[in-house]
Protein backbone atom coordinates (compact mmCIF):
# COMPACT_ATOMS: atom_id res chain seq x y z
CA UNK A 1 0.00 0.00 0.00
CA UNK A 2 1.34 3.43 -0.96
CA UNK A 3 1.00 6.19 1.63
CA UNK A 4 0.30 9.78 0.72
CA UNK A 5 2.78 12.35 2.09
CA UNK A 6 0.29 13.47 4.73
CA UNK A 7 -0.02 9.90 5.99
CA UNK A 8 3.69 9.15 5.86
CA UNK A 9 4.95 12.30 7.54
CA UNK A 10 4.15 11.27 11.15
CA UNK A 11 6.50 8.28 10.72
CA UNK A 12 9.47 10.36 9.63
CA UNK A 13 10.72 11.39 13.11
CA UNK A 14 10.86 7.71 14.08
CA UNK A 15 13.78 7.27 11.68
CA UNK A 16 15.98 9.73 13.55
CA UNK A 17 16.48 7.73 16.73
CA UNK A 18 17.37 4.41 15.03
CA UNK A 19 19.82 6.18 12.73
CA UNK A 20 21.55 7.81 15.69
CA UNK A 21 21.62 4.52 17.57
CA UNK A 22 23.09 2.85 14.51
CA UNK A 23 26.13 5.14 14.31
CA UNK A 24 27.71 3.99 17.63
CA UNK A 25 27.29 7.54 18.90
CA UNK A 26 28.92 7.18 22.33
CA UNK A 27 32.28 5.83 21.07
CA UNK A 28 32.19 8.30 18.17
CA UNK A 29 31.79 11.19 20.59
CA UNK A 30 34.41 9.78 22.97
CA UNK A 31 37.06 9.54 20.23
CA UNK A 32 36.11 12.98 18.91
CA UNK A 33 36.41 14.58 22.35
CA UNK A 34 39.77 12.87 22.89
CA UNK A 35 41.10 14.15 19.55
CA UNK A 36 39.78 17.66 20.23
CA UNK A 37 41.35 17.88 23.68
CA UNK A 38 44.59 16.50 22.24
CA UNK A 39 44.48 19.21 19.55
CA UNK A 40 44.04 21.92 22.17
CA UNK A 41 46.91 20.50 24.23
CA UNK A 42 49.04 20.23 21.10
CA UNK A 43 48.67 23.93 20.29
CA UNK A 44 46.19 23.84 17.41
CA UNK A 45 44.17 26.73 18.88
CA UNK A 46 40.39 27.14 18.82
CA UNK A 47 40.00 27.08 15.03
CA UNK A 48 42.35 24.15 14.53
CA UNK A 49 40.77 22.17 17.37
CA UNK A 50 37.31 22.77 15.87
CA UNK A 51 38.55 21.49 12.50
CA UNK A 52 39.93 18.38 14.19
CA UNK A 53 36.66 17.85 16.09
CA UNK A 54 34.48 18.04 12.99
CA UNK A 55 36.74 15.83 10.88
CA UNK A 56 37.11 13.15 13.53
CA UNK A 57 33.38 13.14 14.31
CA UNK A 58 32.49 12.76 10.63
CA UNK A 59 35.00 9.95 10.27
CA UNK A 60 33.77 8.14 13.36
CA UNK A 61 30.14 8.43 12.31
CA UNK A 62 31.01 6.98 8.91
CA UNK A 63 32.79 4.05 10.55
CA UNK A 64 29.90 3.36 12.92
CA UNK A 65 27.27 3.40 10.18
CA UNK A 66 29.50 1.30 7.93
CA UNK A 67 29.82 -1.26 10.72
CA UNK A 68 26.07 -1.62 11.22
CA UNK A 69 25.34 -1.72 7.50
CA UNK A 70 27.89 -4.50 6.93
CA UNK A 71 27.04 -6.48 10.07
CA UNK A 72 23.24 -6.33 9.78
CA UNK A 73 22.79 -10.00 8.88
CA UNK A 74 25.36 -11.20 11.41
CA UNK A 75 23.76 -9.10 14.16
CA UNK A 76 20.39 -10.65 13.29
CA UNK A 77 21.80 -14.17 13.63
CA UNK A 78 23.45 -13.22 16.93
CA UNK A 79 20.16 -11.87 18.25
CA UNK A 80 21.41 -8.31 18.60
CA UNK A 81 18.01 -6.67 18.94
CA UNK A 82 19.74 -3.51 20.19
CA UNK A 83 21.00 -2.93 16.64
CA UNK A 84 18.40 -1.05 14.54
CA UNK A 85 19.23 -2.90 11.31
CA UNK A 86 19.03 -6.32 12.95
CA UNK A 87 15.83 -5.30 14.74
CA UNK A 88 14.19 -4.30 11.46
CA UNK A 89 13.88 -0.65 12.46
CA UNK A 90 16.12 0.60 9.68
CA UNK A 91 17.08 -0.75 6.22
CA UNK A 92 20.76 -1.59 5.79
CA UNK A 93 20.76 0.52 2.63
CA UNK A 94 19.77 3.65 4.56
CA UNK A 95 22.64 3.11 6.99
CA UNK A 96 25.05 2.51 4.11
CA UNK A 97 24.00 5.82 2.50
CA UNK A 98 24.54 7.61 5.82
CA UNK A 99 28.00 6.06 6.06
CA UNK A 100 28.87 7.24 2.56
CA UNK A 101 27.62 10.77 3.21
CA UNK A 102 29.60 11.01 6.45
CA UNK A 103 32.73 9.72 4.70
CA UNK A 104 32.23 12.25 1.93
CA UNK A 105 32.00 15.07 4.48
CA UNK A 106 35.07 13.74 6.27
CA UNK A 107 37.28 14.43 3.24
CA UNK A 108 36.97 18.25 3.06
CA UNK A 109 36.75 18.52 6.85
CA UNK A 110 40.03 16.61 7.20
CA UNK A 111 41.71 18.75 4.54
CA UNK A 112 40.89 21.89 6.55
CA UNK A 113 43.96 20.93 8.58
CA UNK A 114 46.15 20.81 5.47
CA UNK A 115 46.84 18.25 2.78
CA UNK A 116 49.37 16.19 4.74
CA UNK A 117 47.46 16.18 8.04
CA UNK A 118 44.16 15.53 6.27
CA UNK A 119 45.63 12.63 4.30
CA UNK A 120 46.94 11.03 7.48
CA UNK A 121 43.52 11.28 9.13
CA UNK A 122 41.76 9.88 6.08
CA UNK A 123 44.22 6.98 6.09
CA UNK A 124 43.13 6.19 9.64
CA UNK A 125 39.44 6.39 8.70
CA UNK A 126 39.93 4.14 5.68
CA UNK A 127 41.77 1.65 7.87
CA UNK A 128 38.67 1.49 10.06
CA UNK A 129 36.51 0.91 6.97
CA UNK A 130 38.89 -1.88 5.92
CA UNK A 131 38.32 -3.47 9.32
CA UNK A 132 34.54 -3.37 8.86
CA UNK A 133 34.75 -4.69 5.29
CA UNK A 134 36.88 -7.74 6.01
CA UNK A 135 39.96 -7.38 8.20
CA UNK A 136 37.87 -7.99 11.35
CA UNK A 137 37.68 -11.64 10.29
CA UNK A 138 41.46 -12.09 10.04
CA UNK A 139 44.45 -12.29 12.35
CA UNK A 140 45.29 -8.73 11.23
CA UNK A 141 42.20 -7.33 12.98
CA UNK A 142 44.20 -5.17 15.48
CA UNK A 143 46.06 -3.40 12.65
CA UNK A 144 43.28 -0.96 11.62
CA UNK A 145 42.79 0.05 15.25
CA UNK A 146 46.53 0.67 15.64
CA UNK A 147 46.62 2.76 12.45
CA UNK A 148 43.45 4.68 13.29
CA UNK A 149 44.37 5.65 16.85
CA UNK A 150 48.06 6.07 16.05
CA UNK A 151 47.21 8.56 13.30
CA UNK A 152 45.41 10.97 15.66
CA UNK A 153 48.58 12.53 17.17
CA UNK A 154 49.94 12.92 13.63
CA UNK A 155 46.69 14.58 12.51
CA UNK A 156 47.13 17.07 15.35
CA UNK A 157 50.82 17.94 14.89
CA UNK A 158 50.88 17.94 11.09
CA UNK A 159 48.12 20.55 11.19
CA UNK A 160 50.43 23.02 12.97
CA UNK A 161 52.02 25.79 10.85
CA UNK A 162 55.43 24.05 10.81
CA UNK A 163 53.84 20.63 10.10
CA UNK A 164 56.07 18.61 12.45
CA UNK A 165 55.73 14.85 12.69
CA UNK A 166 54.64 13.67 16.14
CA UNK A 167 57.02 12.18 18.68
CA UNK A 168 57.40 8.41 18.51
CA UNK A 169 55.92 7.90 21.96
CA UNK A 170 52.71 9.74 21.07
CA UNK A 171 52.12 7.55 18.00
CA UNK A 172 53.10 4.40 19.90
CA UNK A 173 50.78 5.20 22.80
CA UNK A 174 47.95 5.97 20.38
CA UNK A 175 48.51 2.68 18.54
CA UNK A 176 48.56 0.72 21.81
CA UNK A 177 45.35 2.43 22.91
CA UNK A 178 43.81 1.38 19.59
CA UNK A 179 44.84 -2.25 19.97
CA UNK A 180 43.59 -2.23 23.55
CA UNK A 181 40.30 -0.70 22.40
CA UNK A 182 39.92 -3.50 19.86
CA UNK A 183 40.38 -6.20 22.48
CA UNK A 184 38.10 -4.41 24.96
CA UNK A 185 35.42 -4.01 22.31
CA UNK A 186 35.55 -7.69 21.33
CA UNK A 187 35.94 -9.18 24.82
CA UNK A 188 32.24 -9.30 25.82
CA UNK A 189 31.16 -10.72 22.42
CA UNK A 190 33.80 -13.34 21.61
CA UNK A 191 31.41 -16.31 21.77
CA UNK A 192 28.82 -14.60 19.54
CA UNK A 193 31.56 -13.61 17.09
CA UNK A 194 32.88 -17.15 16.83
CA UNK A 195 29.36 -18.47 16.31
CA UNK A 196 28.90 -16.15 13.33
CA UNK A 197 32.30 -16.78 11.74
CA UNK A 198 34.23 -13.72 12.91
CA UNK A 199 37.75 -14.89 13.73
CA UNK A 200 39.87 -11.82 14.36
CA UNK A 201 42.97 -12.05 16.51
CA UNK A 202 41.16 -11.68 19.88
CA UNK A 203 38.66 -14.38 18.91
CA UNK A 204 41.54 -16.68 17.97
CA UNK A 205 43.26 -16.00 21.30
CA UNK A 206 40.07 -16.69 23.25
CA UNK A 207 38.38 -15.07 26.23
CA UNK A 208 40.92 -16.21 28.83
CA UNK A 209 43.89 -14.71 26.97
CA UNK A 210 42.00 -11.49 26.18
CA UNK A 211 41.16 -11.00 29.85
CA UNK A 212 44.90 -10.48 30.37
CA UNK A 213 45.65 -8.82 27.05
CA UNK A 214 43.21 -5.91 27.26
CA UNK A 215 44.44 -4.32 30.53
CA UNK A 216 48.06 -5.21 29.73
CA UNK A 217 48.05 -3.36 26.40
CA UNK A 218 46.43 -0.32 28.00
CA UNK A 219 49.04 -0.45 30.78
CA UNK A 220 51.79 -0.50 28.14
CA UNK A 221 50.28 2.68 26.67
CA UNK A 222 50.49 4.33 30.10
CA UNK A 223 54.15 3.29 30.48
CA UNK A 224 55.05 4.65 27.03
CA UNK A 225 53.38 8.02 27.54
CA UNK A 226 54.97 8.43 31.00
CA UNK A 227 58.51 7.37 30.05
CA UNK A 228 58.57 8.66 26.46
CA UNK A 229 58.45 12.48 26.69
CA UNK A 230 61.75 14.33 27.16
CA UNK A 231 63.02 14.84 30.68
CA UNK A 232 62.50 12.80 33.79
CA UNK A 233 58.98 11.62 34.48
CA UNK A 234 57.42 13.60 37.33
CA UNK A 235 55.90 12.19 40.46
CA UNK A 236 52.39 12.52 39.03
CA UNK A 237 53.37 10.37 36.07
CA UNK A 238 54.70 7.58 38.25
CA UNK A 239 51.66 7.80 40.52
CA UNK A 240 49.40 7.40 37.49
CA UNK A 241 51.50 4.45 36.30
CA UNK A 242 51.29 2.77 39.71
CA UNK A 243 47.53 3.34 39.83
CA UNK A 244 47.13 1.91 36.32
CA UNK A 245 49.21 -1.13 37.26
CA UNK A 246 47.13 -1.77 40.36
CA UNK A 247 43.87 -1.47 38.41
CA UNK A 248 45.15 -3.76 35.66
CA UNK A 249 46.24 -6.42 38.15
CA UNK A 250 42.93 -6.22 39.97
CA UNK A 251 41.08 -6.71 36.73
CA UNK A 252 43.18 -9.67 35.62
CA UNK A 253 43.82 -11.51 38.88
CA UNK A 254 40.37 -12.88 39.74
CA UNK A 255 39.17 -16.14 38.20
CA UNK A 256 36.86 -15.64 35.24
CA UNK A 257 33.84 -16.92 37.17
CA UNK A 258 34.31 -14.22 39.80
CA UNK A 259 35.58 -11.45 37.58
CA UNK A 260 32.52 -10.98 35.34
CA UNK A 261 33.19 -7.77 33.40
CA UNK A 262 36.04 -6.74 35.67
CA UNK A 263 38.79 -7.09 32.99
CA UNK A 264 36.67 -4.97 30.63
CA UNK A 265 36.18 -2.25 33.24
CA UNK A 266 39.82 -2.38 34.31
CA UNK A 267 40.97 -1.91 30.72
CA UNK A 268 38.64 1.08 30.29
CA UNK A 269 39.96 2.65 33.51
CA UNK A 270 43.59 2.12 32.51
CA UNK A 271 42.84 3.55 29.06
CA UNK A 272 41.42 6.64 30.74
CA UNK A 273 44.66 7.08 32.66
CA UNK A 274 46.70 6.70 29.46
CA UNK A 275 44.54 9.24 27.63
CA UNK A 276 44.85 11.69 30.53
CA UNK A 277 48.62 11.40 30.56
CA UNK A 278 48.81 11.72 26.76
CA UNK A 279 46.75 14.90 26.87
CA UNK A 280 48.90 16.30 29.71
CA UNK A 281 51.98 15.65 27.55
CA UNK A 282 50.36 17.12 24.45
CA UNK A 283 52.65 20.14 24.26
CA UNK A 284 55.65 17.78 23.84
CA UNK A 285 54.14 15.78 20.98
CA UNK A 286 55.70 17.82 18.19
Amino acid sequence: MTLHPSEASPRTPLRVSPLLRSCHLEPALAVSVFATVLAVAGGRGATGAAAVALAVLAGQLSVGWCNDAVDGRRDLVAGRRDKPVAAGELPAGTVAVAAGVALGLCVPLSLLSGAVAGSVHLMGVLAAWAYNLGLKRTALSPLPYAVGFGSLPAFVTLGLPSQPWPAWWAVTAGALLGVGAHVVNVLPDIEDDLATGVRGLPQRLGSAACRWTAPSVMLAAVAVVVAGPPGAAGASGWILTAAAGAIALLGMALPSSAAGRRPFRAAIAVAGIAVTQLVLSGSDMA
